[in-house]
């Protein structure tokens, strides 16, 4: 075996260095060395340059949203107020409004149907839209809109520009269709992410009323619940002090409340008792210390708990206390109102369903109070966590800053209203814009985060359903050393710290959040072009006549024309070209110049190499070449006409995992579940193999491409065979050798008593001898082969890594009370684990466990989303890859039985890396299965236990047993009488 695995690499080897031509690209990249130079990355430079890029952006967002604030303080502070029409008075604001016609365009960067002429409405069912609160801040808030209109002229990247009111009206810029989430409009701005002894009907709108309640809540608040009758405990019993209000730890609270029993009589004093010590310990666990307040749910009581409020909260009156009234009932609720009033609180009642939304929110105009009195200094502009935009702009982040009520009170002070929140969106893609990724190449990324450790920029930030709330540790894989980096980053320390390759800075303009980057040291050094404009001319023709050439063009220059078409496409290229220079402004000129750099290699690569080369007879059905300048080449153009992989090299998982390993990297093609890997017809199963072209020009390394070519999978199956056989390609003295004779077996001559496989670094199959299991390419071979997976596990060729996924989304369970359904079996596929973790050098990871008798499923775990037929899950992956294991011959026998299943198994199996490659050779006997009998008679009631086994004795007769005496006798003095006669 260890003679036909040398085979393999050596053929493989001598054919894709041949085919691809690495070497004469490596001589290409010398012969222009004039036209480039490579330069050195200083990480603390570029994550600076981003810091500043960014500080940039969001400044120049700040100053359009503090404009909206002062016109809107200022309109609303000129406005009379008006009671309501009368009859023969104007239309209200929202019979105008609802007799508008506008007219909408597409307009691609709302990803939305915009009118740039006029702002929208949009306010929740449960509110009344004809009262007088409501139609007048319909009409103060339309003078918005020509505000809205110039900074959009000032700024043409400004995104939704929004007011969310107090009384929960929202005011958008531009206009567009307003999509409700649900049949039922729930949707209210003042819940979007920037902004005792009870029974029956009263303890379940308690327990909705503080669900509510925690929504209200966001991860920059801690918060504890607890339930009282006659003595108080925590709801959760594992959280003994405040914990924060993230996603999960406000889940874990909304299934305890709705657990909650009602039993007992009403002590307030217990109630009381518990939440002051709460919030009055100091104690090491973690707290914002802003506003501290208590929220009392009750269905009525007597007592005021008088001491209590003089023990822990009189005089200073630290903490505001808020009480509830729940449900309809003839108590006497002067206590519950005395109670807030005497601690700076409020007091709210909520008689039904319908009034939970609106009072368990308006808590927040008393907190608002000292904010209105503090004035400009508080008029900081507060940037949120990434959310999904309600219109469908995808990730965002809002830019948000109160607006006040200016006007005076009936006794002439200063108003203590707030009169809403203005928002303005940045788009997540245009932060992402700001970072060179060219210059970080396809695996180095920058990452930024908040206060409270969430990303807003992360290349594994990917969420499918809201909330989007993914921690840094969530994004990575755990160590200790990126713990210590989340520290670092929360606590906004100033200076730099440096972990292996992570540099952090703090965003000095205080933006809230922390950038960080992340860059591999191959990516160390970039290459720089130096084109002159007579090379940019010849090259920028060249390009444009080559169809089969891809790249992301429309990033490199503003005023491309876009097309689906490629070549029309690249003919508009030509045409701008021709109007401006590739150092203009409309482009990015360093991009451009590589791109066009890339372009005349590529073409010295297809000329000297490729069409010298017939593809055929190598079994290749394409060669190709990405580069980090953006160019995608692949040859022949009918190859280029079915290529499925991304054309932007940096998003092609092939071309990314390359970078990160040595060698020829195999990757089977892409296995969606359940669809057939063959056409029927003509097409057949293409291998993509590849491998990063590496050059070194004064001391300095960079991987500027990758090359590779597509196997045809029938043809290199053919020659598989051959090379792990024991005969040459002529077949000449080929023998069939069975396994009762003294021969040795092969690949090529045995295949129906051995099984040859090529598996890839994450336990995928890549090529078998055997043709049924063509289709069965691309799989996890524990879902092929499920004991030699687990063979190849146990004897330490495989090790296997467990993580979370926290952003996956599983279908919704249909009927909670059904009981425990059998759980699904997950196999992946590669698609499973491209973007898994891709910046380890384990690059093909799987995502299944695997035992002898089958594979184990991924768990998951429900998170939050009540109303969407999907939802959020954590899902358990476990992920193979190699282990450190040397490259030596080893033979592993694998004979046990499976308790569980209806058979026995016993083979050798044997295993070889194929040096310079991610593939493991395995050849293994057929699974030589018995089969345990399927009625086995080993027991019986009516069987007779009885007879289990005595002594017997032989008792011969005496007559006999004196014989034998007399027979002994003789035969003892017959010798001695002999010797006397002589």
């Amino acid at each position: 075996m260890i003679h036909w695995a040398g085979r393999i690499e050596k053929e493989l080897e001598k054919v894709l260095q041949h085919v691809t031509g690495a070497q004469q690209m490596r001589s290409i990249y010398n012969e222009k060395k004039s036209q480039f130079e490579i330069k050195r990355n200083n990480p603390k430079d570029l994550v600076d340059r981003v810091a500043r890029d960014i500080s940039k952006l969001l400044n120049s967002k700040s100053k359009a949203l503090e404009k909206l604030v002062r016109e809107a303080e200022q309109l609303q502070k000129e406005h009379v107020w008006q009671d309501g029409t009368e009859d023969g008075e104007e239309e209200t604001p929202l019979e105008t409004s609802s007799s508008l016609e506008l007219e909408f365009v597409d307009d691609p960067n709302f990803k939305n149907k915009v009118n740039y002429s006029s702002s929208a409405v949009q306010i929740p069912t449960d509110i009344y839209k004809g009262s007088p609160v409501i139609l007048n801040e319909l009409n103060w808030t339309q003078a918005l809109e020509r505000v809205f209109i110039e900074n959009r002229r000032e700024d043409s990247s400004l995104r939704w520009q929004v007011f969310g009111s107090a009384t929960g009206v929202t005011r958008y810029y531009p206009a567009t269709p307003w999509r409700a989430p649900n049949k039922i409009d729930l949707y209210d701005v003042r819940r979007r992410p920037w902004s005792g002894s009870v029974s029956g009907l009263t303890l379940k709108l308690m327990k909705t009323s503080v669900m509510e309640m925690l929504d209200t809540l966001s991860d920059d608040d801690y918060v504890n619940v607890a339930k009282f009758n006659e003595k108080a405990e925590a709801v959760v019993p594992c959280f003994r002090t405040l914990v924060q209000a993230n996603v999960r730890n406000k889940k874990i609270f909304k299934e305890a409340v709705m657990h909650m029993q009602a039993k007992g009589t009403t002590d307030y004093k217990s109630g009381f008792t518990f939440a002051f010590e709460q919030l009055l310990n100091e104690s090491s666990a973690p707290r914002a210390n802003c506003n501290k307040m208590i929220m009392m749910f009750t269905d009525g009581g007597e007592d005021r708990a008088q001491e209590i409020f003089e023990k822990y909260n009189w005089p200073n009156k630290s903490v505001r206390v808020f009480t509830f009234s729940v449900g309809q009932h003839n108590y006497d609720v002067t206590p519950l109102q005395w109670i807030a009033c005497a601690n700076k609180g409020y007091y709210f009642e909520i008689p039904s369903i319908g009034a939970i939304r609106i009072n368990t929110q308006e808590y927040l105009d008393v907190l608002g109070r000292p904010m209105v009195l503090a004035g400009p200094r508080a008029k900081q502009v507060q940037w949120t966590n990434v959310y999904q935009d309600a219109l469908g702009l995808g990730l965002v982040i809002t830019g948000t800053m109160p607006v006040f009520n200016l006007t005076a009170d009936s006794t002439s002070s200063q108003n203590q209203l707030i009169l809403g929140v203005m928002g303005v969106d940045v788009a997540i893609n245009e932060i992402k814009k700001k970072t060179p990724t060219y210059r970080l190449g396809a695996n180095g990324y920058t990452f930024a985060t908040d206060p409270n450790g969430y990303v807003l920029l992360h290349p594994n930030l990917r969420p499918k359903v809201e909330p989007v709330t993914l921690d840094f540790l969530d994004a990575e894989l755990e160590d200790g050393n990126k713990e210590e980096i989340r520290r670092q980053m929360i606590d906004g320390g100033s200076g730099q710290r440096k972990i292996k390759t992570l540099i952090k800075s703090v965003d000095e303009a205080s933006h809230q959040y922390i950038l960080g980057l992340v860059l591999p040291t191959y990516s160390e050094n970039h290459i720089k072009a130096n084109l002159s404009d007579q090379i940019l001319q010849v090259q920028c023709k060249y390009f444009g006549s080559d169809p089969a050439s891809s790249s992301p063009l429309a990033l490199y220059c503003n005023d491309l024309e876009l097309s689906n078409n490629n070549t029309e496409f690249l003919l508009n290229f030509i045409a701008l070209m021709e109007k401006v220079t590739p150092d203009s402004k409309q482009c990015e000129s360093l991009l451009l110049h590589n791109l066009i750099l890339d372009t005349g290699i590529i073409r010295q690569l297809v000329d000297k190499v490729w069409k010298n080369k017939d593809l055929n007879t190598y079994g290749f059905l394409a060669v190709f070449a990405a580069t980090d300048g953006g160019i995608t080449r692949v040859f022949p153009n009918k190859a280029a006409e079915t290529w499925e992989e991304d054309p932007e090299p940096f998003n092609a998982s092939y071309y990314r995992r390359s970078l990160d390993n040595k060698g020829y990297i195999f990757t089977a093609p892409y296995r969606s579940a359940g669809a057939d890997l063959l056409n029927p017809e003509n097409d057949t199963v293409g291998i993509l193999v590849s491998t990063a072209l590496d050059i070194t020009i004064g001391g300095k390394t960079v991987k500027p491409a990758v090359l590779g070519v597509k196997l045809d999978l029938e043809a290199w199956t053919d020659k598989f065979k051959i090379l792990a056989s024991n005969h040459t390609d002529s077949r000449q003295g080929s023998n069939t050798c069975g396994p009762n004779k003294g021969c040795e077996m092969d690949c090529e001559a045995n295949s129906d008593d051995l099984l040859c496989y090529l598996i890839d670094d994450g336990g995928f199959l890549i090529m078998s001898n055997q043709k049924e299991d063509w289709s069965d390419v691309g799989k996890f071979l524990g879902a092929v082969d499920p004991s030699l997976m687990y063979a190849l596990y146990n004897n330490s060729f495989y090790k296997r890594k467990q993580s979370f996924d926290y952003q996956s989304v599983c279908e919704r369970i249909q009927n909670s009370e059904a009981g425990a359904a059998r759980r699904g079996v997950f196999v992946p596929t590669i698609a499973d684990f491209v973007n898994l973790a891709w910046w380890t050098s384990a690059a093909n990871l799987g995502v299944a466990n695997v035992s002898p008798c089958s594979a184990d499923v991924a768990d998951e775990v429900d998170a939050e989303g009540i109303e969407s037929k999907e939802r959020s899950c954590v899902m358990i992956q476990t992920q193979f890859y190699f282990s450190n294991l040397s490259n030596s011959y080893n033979i592993l026998q694998d004979c046990g039985n499976c308790s569980s299943c209806l058979f026995f198994y016993c083979r050798l199996i044997h295993a070889k890396r194929i040096n310079n490659t991610n593939l493991l050779f395995v050849v293994a006997e057929k699974l030589h299965i018995i089969t345990k009998p399927s009625t086995c008679f080993d027991s019986n009631i009516a069987e007779n236990t009885s007879d289990c086994g005595r002594g017997h004795s032989f008792r011969p007769p005496l007559y006999t047993l004196l014989l034998i005496q007399l027979l002994l006798l003789y035969q003892a003095l017959s010798p001695h009488d002999q010797s006397l006669l002589h």
